[in-house]
């Protein structure tokens, strides 16, 4: 197979870096509202089988969003601002306002119901984080040769980790080292989540200046010098729905790994807070304002950090293990560690044990946020690369729908109310990515002997 990227340069790793600094402010949003999304529904009064709907906001924005934007990213280009960063700034200042005013909304109960308004947040903030998030992908592959994208993507990661450990970290510190208060009445955000999420907002367009900053991109010309775009006339004249109809095999062939994975993760991120609460801390399955609830999603937030720092660890080491094992069978074994962690949750008792569990769904996560994207990268054409990138964000998506129309009724009717059975499932439907894997042809991949 002909390397469609032989003439782009390599980059030095400050590079990698600095072109995806942003993902660091925008994981950081993402694990606030992740960890803190669903007590602060149930603070406005959601119940616990509701919680799965009022999360279909963030799939839903994904996958009208991101295709539009990939389309629209591979056809902008400024002297000034070049193809990807508009979309960059665009969703930062926009994500930054979700982040303040969700913990915020029942400021403006005189307007409309609470929870409308915490729903409304969650949209903006799903819809913001989209549009900056999209692009960062695209801009790994539009700047790095197939030789170096493993890299690019396990070093997002990185940085996805390091920004995600302080978000899910931050209210428990600020609660526990710093003595913010922790506790709050029924329908009022306690002030340690209040200020986390300001402190989120910053970070996020702190991070995506930098990275506009210091980050250039290749001009149509400069690509076409290094013979890295071809037939640029033939490839201008095709649409959004014939680039649908001529979606590469390989990202099909993921489409089954990506429904397993993110049934999985979305389950989890929905239900872990009151699956610890009731299960591990105790609690009864109506308790979602005491105290002691209060105290479960502070700690879920801390061992959602213990995810994502290993994750972040693991990324590090995801080129070399790739290099030996395949990218394939570094996946599919990352996957079986995440289903480990996430079946074992229904055997602890003792919440410090949750940071064991946390360990394999560390090592599954990282390799979810590089390995699909590595594979497929090498498989679209260049010109192609923001549109695929966002189509392939439908994988995504959709599995996150399913779960969120259907989750909740079965935590209600199947599994009694009680939403740690829904964790089990999720461990199951890694299991079943792990060996979907298999089936998918990644033609760049290269084993080191």
């Amino acid at each position: 197979m002909t390397d469609k990227n032989k003439g782009l340069p390599r980059l030095s790793t400050s590079s990698i870096v600095n072109m995806s600094m942003g993902f660091l402010g925008i994981q950081m949003g993402f694990a606030l509202q992740n960890a803190n999304a669903s007590r602060i529904l149930q603070s406005f009064g959601a119940d616990v089988h509701q919680l799965s709907w009022f999360w279909l906001v963030a799939p839903f924005t994904g996958m009208i969003v991101q295709p539009i934007i990939g389309y629209y990213s591979d056809r902008t280009w400024s002297i000034r601002w070049g193809r990807r960063r508009p979309f960059f700034l665009a969703g930062a200042l926009l994500a930054a306002v979700g982040l303040i005013l969700l913990p915020n909304a029942d400021m403006f109960t005189a307007y409309l119901p609470v929870l409308m308004i915490g729903a409304g947040m969650l949209f903006l903030m799903d819809a913001s984080f989209n549009i900056a998030m999209e692009p960062f992908r695209a801009l790994v592959a539009d700047k790095l040769p197939t030789e170096q994208r493993t890299t690019g993507f396990a070093v997002q990661t990185v940085l996805i980790g390091i920004g995600a450990v302080i978000g899910s970290w931050l209210p428990w510190v600020l609660a526990e080292w710093m003595g913010v208060a922790k506790n709050a009445e029924i329908g009022n955000i306690p002030a340690n989540v209040i200020i986390s999420f300001f402190a989120g907002a910053a970070v996020l367009v702190g991070t995506i200046l930098w990275t506009i900053k210091t980050t250039t991109e290749y001009s149509p010309e400069e690509l076409e010098d290094m013979g890295v775009i071809e037939k640029e006339q033939e490839e201008k004249k095709t649409g959004l729905l014939k680039d649908i109809m001529n979606m590469p095999v390989a990202m099909k062939q993921l489409g089954l790994v990506q429904f397993f994975s993110w049934f999985a993760l979305f389950s989890m991120w929905v239900f872990t807070t009151p699956a610890v609460a009731h299960h591990v801390y105790g609690l009864p399955l109506d308790d979602n304002s005491s105290e002691s609830y209060q105290e479960a999603g502070n700690w879920v937030g801390v061992i959602f950090g213990v995810y994502n720092l290993v994750s972040a660890l693991y990324a590090f080491a995801l080129p070399r293990i790739a290099g030996k094992l395949g990218r394939k069978r570094t996946h599919s074994l990352s996957l079986l560690a995440g289903a480990a962690g996430l079946i074992s949750i229904y055997f602890v008792k003792d919440p410090n044990y949750l940071i064991l569990s946390m360990i394999g769904v560390g090592i599954a996560w990282a390799s979810i946020l590089a390995m699909p994207y590595a594979i497929l990268a090498g498989s679209i054409p260049a010109r192609k690369m923001g549109i695929y990138m966002g189509l392939f964000n439908f994988f995504i998506t959709f599995p996150q729908i399913v779960n969120g129309i259907f989750g909740g009724p079965i935590v209600k009717y199947l599994y009694g109310g009680n939403p740690v059975y829904s964790l089990l499932t999720a461990g199951v439907f890694f299991i079943l990515a792990a060996i979907s894997v298999r089936f998918v042809v990644d033609r760049d991949d290269v084993v080191v002997d």
